[in-house]
């Protein structure tokens, strides 16, 4: 544990030389800012919640610039260093493989973590300031930064068997792009086709259940848009939740296990790599 948290360590000072923490904290917190304000503008005359409304932008935006960032951040953990040389000297130590992964996640983690509960609670804090919070939609504002965090970790998991699994830091590069496109834009679009195209003959309730949580954007979103009934309803998504059968415990789970797959994929490929 200790050699793990020495390398967690390491990344997160190389975050901060690197401008990461600084760079990634303010970008998330002035675009966090901006949808905050602008997207309550219209709520007092409808009667809407302002954090409520925050909770949905802000979700949007998560899907969108989360999953990048972590990308970002972990797409040539592995394979950079390896390429610079410096992974021979780190495992010249007293420290096995998959520490060195589990610490570098770790690391790299703790950067997104710190960026996403800072950016985003700005946010909130501004929209509680002006008066605008309702004290009842904070549970669900809380449990979205977690989820955003989690939704943070599936991707740095996923930069991380990316890094291990291809030989050079460019394509590891296109992949990671690749990887941001299929399950932010591509994966959604297919399978509103496929709905479509279906009409309800093939793609029964359950399989429909199946296809949502193989992608780990679609499981953050239904996760945040139908656990609080204020965001939900605003959302246009009420008893989507309870319609789906994914309650949740369920989303929370599938999130979880798709940070453990590839991580644990990761490790395994990394053990086999030569250096």
């Amino acid at each position: 544990m200790r050699q793990v948290l020495i390398i967690a360590g390491k990344e997160l000072r190389d975050g901060m030389r690197n401008r990461w923490v600084v760079a990634t904290t303010a970008l998330l917190a002035a675009l966090a800012l901006t949808l905050a304000f602008l997207g309550s503008a219209p709520t007092g005359s409808v009667k809407v919640s302002a954090l409520a409304v925050t909770i949905v932008s802000l979700s949007s935006l998560t899907i969108f610039l989360v999953p990048l960032i972590a990308l970002l951040l972990s797409y040539d953990a592995i394979v950079g260093e390896v390429d610079r040389g410096t992974m021979a000297l780190l495992l010249a130590y007293p420290v096995a493989r998959w520490q060195v992964v589990l610490g570098k996640f770790a690391g790299h983690l703790a950067i997104l973590a710190f960026a996403t509960v800072v950016g985003y609670g700005v946010a909130g804090l501004a929209v509680q300031l002006a008066g605008e919070a309702d004290p009842g939609a904070w549970g669900a504002f809380v449990a979205m930064i977690a989820s955003s965090t989690l939704l943070g970790a599936v991707f740095i998991a996923i930069g991380y068997f990316v890094s291990a699994l291809v030989r050079d830091r460019g394509a590891a590069g296109g992949v990671a792009i690749g990887v941001w496109l299929f399950f932010v834009l591509l994966y959604d679009m297919g399978l509103l086709g496929v709905l479509v195209a279906d009409q309800g003959r093939t793609v029964t309730a359950e399989a429909l259940n199946a296809l949502l949580l193989l992608n780990p954007a679609d499981a953050y979103r239904l996760l945040n848009l139908t656990a609080s009934p204020d965001v939900s309803g605003f959302a246009g998504v009420a008893g989507l939740g309870a319609r789906t059968g994914l309650g949740p415990a369920v989303l929370v789970g599938a999130l979880t296990a798709w940070v453990v797959a590839p991580l644990t994929a990761a490790a395994a490929l990394f053990a086999r790599r030569p250096v």
